[in-house]
């Protein structure tokens, strides 16, 4: 029997394979080579799965792309955001300013008489050490003060030391502001007592209710008296009036700008747009919209040359967002125009669409810094209005008015109005053809929910009879008009982004149904083939134990 000649011929139910033969055939070789060919299907429709998941990845990339450009935009869409402004005092030592977008440029006089400040008051008698004793009655004894017209009681313990009471003061819970420490001269340490609040409200007193020896009301000297700051802007308040504050930072006098009050004087603050500051917020508008640009084309570029496209190559949910973004960059603002605005358009100031074919910039945004500067220092609002106006509306004439806008509801653009007045009332009215709501015995027309002007209110000033077409414009800047594409882009649920992964995941998780039914087929296929060339290396076997057997047989006869 050549047994030496065989791997293995055991069954594969017991977990072991064969390799091969006494015969030479090498049935695992063979078996290897039948799971693989029925295992390039597989393959196959891993590859494919790949496919589908990179396509998925590839929309959540452009989805977290236009989710930070939307977050972008919306810290540049009003105008106050947009449209920054630098402040100059004359004078720092008096004052220095700071303006946000809220303020208007020009120069405003100051002039302040007094700064506002806190209460300070020190002992008139010191002590030779920190440890000295300041209670030695032998029993507890109190230190009362009074702030802000609260009265505060400490109670101070026999043998108590300086340290202590310094201690004790800063330490009370019902203490709303007032800071104890120790001042050294050299010779001996003195109690000093602080408000930590500017403004004559902000008093400070030694209570006569205090029974701590040497710590009364006349113990104490006031080094420095709690006041309002004083101060005049544009010489008002007239004559020796003043405008008091608590405190020596002033938000709430001059709109946009911040006040440091530091010294007494007078001079001058001059508030300029910061063109600087803008044509950086633009830059970084370009710039943004840039990266969702590139990202597109990379995303659908075609190679002409090989005649291959990339991963989303004609994909129209990327055509779509690519559209979009071409005609918000290049077309008018939503509800601008030429006879009312002077400008209309990114163009105007500088951002254009590179159309140079071969260019490294091609197909992307491009700023000229020079010409948005010139628009800045001619017309910085019109500029401010064209990038970040927030529903920003007007008429053609006195005889109506823009009132306002429903948020969310209202669209911005340009509306056609018509209303009939009789009997001086409104009795008919329309915006762009369709009905628009009339409040009954007033001057007031609305625009009906369902239509663009939804909302939208406007309010008649001419009453007399006749009938009366004008046009309304409402106006949304550019980035407050991409903000609301992006919303819709990328909305979770409804978004073309988000329908495209969930259509992808779909087909992902079909194919993966088909990988898994298909190893689980070739597993057993596997399992069946080992067992049919187990049974046929076992007959093998016997029918070379039998060979050997008749050998041996036939030698014996010799």
């Amino acid at each position: 029997m050549a047994i030496g000649d065989v791997t293995s011929g055991l069954s594969t139910s017991g977990g072991i394979y064969f390799t091969g033969l006494g015969s030479g055939t090498d049935f695992d070789s063979l078996i290897s080579q039948l799971v693989a060919v029925e295992q390039a299907r597989v393959t196959t429709y891993q590859t494919w799965q790949t496919t589908w998941e990179n396509k998925k990845t590839a929309m959540q990339e452009l989805n977290t792309a236009m989710l930070s450009l939307r977050t972008s935009l919306q810290d540049m869409d009003s105008v106050n955001e947009f449209l920054q402004k630098s402040a100059t005092a004359s004078d720092t030592d008096v004052l220095t300013a700071t303006a946000s977008g809220a303020a208007d440029t020009g120069t405003y006089t100051y002039s302040v008489s007094q700064l506002a400040q806190n209460k300070v008051m020190v002992t008139a008698s010191g002590f030779s050490a920190l440890t000295s004793t300041v209670n030695s009655t032998g029993s507890t004894t109190s230190f009362v003060y009074t702030y802000n017209g609260e009265t505060i009681s400490n109670a101070v313990p026999a043998g108590a030391s300086l340290r202590d009471l310094v201690n004790i003061i800063n330490a009370d819970s019902a203490n709303t502001g007032v800071r104890a420490s120790t001042i050294y001269d050299g010779s001996n340490y003195y109690l000093q007592l602080k408000g930590l609040d500017t403004g004559e409200a902000y008093d400070l007193a030694i209570s006569s209710n205090t029974t701590l020896s040497g710590f009364d009301a006349s113990a104490f000297n006031t080094t420095q008296e709690n006041q309002d700051a004083k101060f005049k802007i544009n010489g008002w308040p007239l004559s020796n009036a003043y405008i008091s504050r608590d405190s020596n930072t002033v938000t709430d006098v001059i709109d946009g700008i911040t006040l440091s009050l530091k010294g007494t004087g007078s001079g001058t603050i001059t508030v300029e747009t910061d063109v600087d500051a803008v044509v950086e917020n633009v830059q970084d508008f370009v710039d943004q919209v840039n990266t969702v640009k590139e990202l597109l084309q990379e995303l659908t570029e075609y190679d002409s040359t090989t005649e291959t496209g990339s991963i989303l190559t004609g994909n129209y949910g990327l055509q779509m967002i690519e559209t979009m973004l071409d005609n918000i960059t290049a077309a008018a603002g939503l509800g601008f125009s030429a006879d009312r605005d002077s400008i209309i358009s990114l163009g105007s100031v500088g951002v254009t669409t590179d159309t140079v074919e071969g260019s490294e910039t091609f197909g992307m945004l491009v700023l000229d810094s020079d010409l948005l500067e010139s628009m800045l220092t001619s017309n910085a609002y019109a500029v401010g209005k064209l990038f970040a106006a927030q529903y920003v509306g007007d008429t053609d004439s006195a005889d109506i008015n823009y009132t306002s806008y429903v948020d969310g509801i209202t669209k911005a653009g340009t509306y056609d109005v018509t209303y009939t007045v009789q009997g001086g009332q409104i009795v008919a009215a329309s915006i762009d053809g369709r009905a628009a709501n009339i409040t009954s015995n007033s001057s007031t027309i609305t625009g009906q929910y369902g239509t663009d002007a939804a909302g939208m209110v406007l309010t008649v000033g001419n009453m007399n009879d006749g009938v009366y077409k004008h046009t309304v414009n409402l106006r949304l800047g550019k980035a407050g008009e991409m903000v609301d594409q992006l919303a819709d882009l990328t909305n979770s649920t409804t978004g073309p982004l988000a329908i495209l992964e969930d259509n992808y995941s779909t087909i992902s998780d079909n194919i993966q149904t088909k990988i898994d039914n298909e190893t689980l087929r070739i597993a057993r296929m596997e399992t069946r083939l080992r067992d049919q060339y187990s049974r046929l290396d076992t007959l093998l076997g016997q029918y070379d134990q039998l060979q050997s057997s008749l050998e041996s047989q036939l030698a014996q006869l010799e």
